[in-house]
């Protein structure tokens, strides 16, 4: 009798589970999604990472604070905070007014933070690389955590959201709650979004009208200050990448390393690495920059 009723309890208890991640599921996907399309991130990594580090979005984090993913508040932190028991007693963790902020900001923290770089060099479809590279990365400190991961979205199918475009009514929503894609045109170079600046116009202006905080684009853009911008200027809207997909760039009349960094959405210090350049120094006309593979002594 103990025997079946374990059984039956057990059942219940998994039966339970699974709904309260079908239901997350069918709550969040379109957010994913959205997010997806913004930052690169595999929608079927931020909703199986939001399925396991909030429970379901159960958890007491995820219910009083509205942090899906366990992100903590780190130095830089000047939002809401809230204290919880994890790997160790009363840690600092991020409070949110909305899941949507939650989902932003997760997107933001993994894109902006060095260590998670690698990442996004990765195919968007490859959900096994991100796991294991969050993994590796130390997202978390469970060595199970990139096997749990992957089981999430083989048992619930959510790598078929890493295909979804965004229909017109997710399209509508996202236009009027993300200011991303806005009456001008949005390009996309090395696999990062950018648009183009109009004359006279201020990294502000365009962080405004994409609902990007100044400072993110200013660090996108690795400039230091707010500056008015050339008609045709690139202007990206996400991290640049560490390698071009070009192999090389020869360098003209009144090129800078900045311009070619800017051109190719390579980010600088990795453009003076990949060169053996001392940072801060110019390349002369002619020069051969390397984009992809960091040049060999001579």
């Amino acid at each position: 009798m103990r025997t079946i009723l374990f059984f039956f309890t057990l059942c219940f208890s998994f039966y339970m589970f699974s709904q309260d991640v079908k239901s997350y599921i069918k709550t969040y996907k379109d957010l994913a999604i959205n997010e997806m399309h913004r930052y690169n991130i595999p929608a079927s990594i931020t909703l199986a990472q939001g399925i396991l580090e909030s429970g379901s979005g159960t958890s007491k984090l995820a219910v009083e604070s509205n942090n899906h993913f366990g992100i903590k508040c780190h130095v830089k932190w000047l939002g809401l905070k809230t204290y919880h028991d994890d790997d160790a007693k009363n840690e600092c963790f991020r409070k949110y007014n909305s899941v949507e902020e939650s989902f932003r900001d997760h997107s933001i923290f993994l894109s902006e933070r060095g260590r998670y770089s690698f990442l996004f060099e990765l195919r968007k479809n490859d959900y096994k690389g991100w796991a294991k590279g969050l993994q590796k990365a130390g997202y978390a400190t469970n060595k199970q955590y990139a096997k749990k991961l992957i089981e999430l979205i083989r048992t619930y199918n959510l790598s078929q959201y890493d295909k979804k475009r965004l229909n017109n009514k997710q399209e509508q929503k996202f236009r009027e709650d993300n200011e991303v894609i806005v009456s001008s045109e949005v390009f996309e170079k090395n696999y990062t979004k950018y648009v183009l600046a109009k004359e006279g116009e201020l990294y502000d202006d365009i962080a405004e009208e994409r609902g990007l905080w100044l400072w993110e684009l200013l660090k996108y853009n690795e400039c230091e200050i707010d500056r008015p911008l050339l008609k045709g200027e690139k202007v990206y809207l996400q991290p640049k990448r560490k390698k071009g997909t070009k192999s090389y760039h020869i360098v003209k009349e009144d090129e800078t390393m900045y311009d070619i960094s800017q051109l190719y959405g390579v980010k600088l210090k990795h453009l003076y690495k990949k060169n053996r350049m001392n940072f801060g120094s110019e390349p002369y006309v002619g020069q051969k920059l390397s984009l992809i593979k960091k040049k060999k002594f001579n």
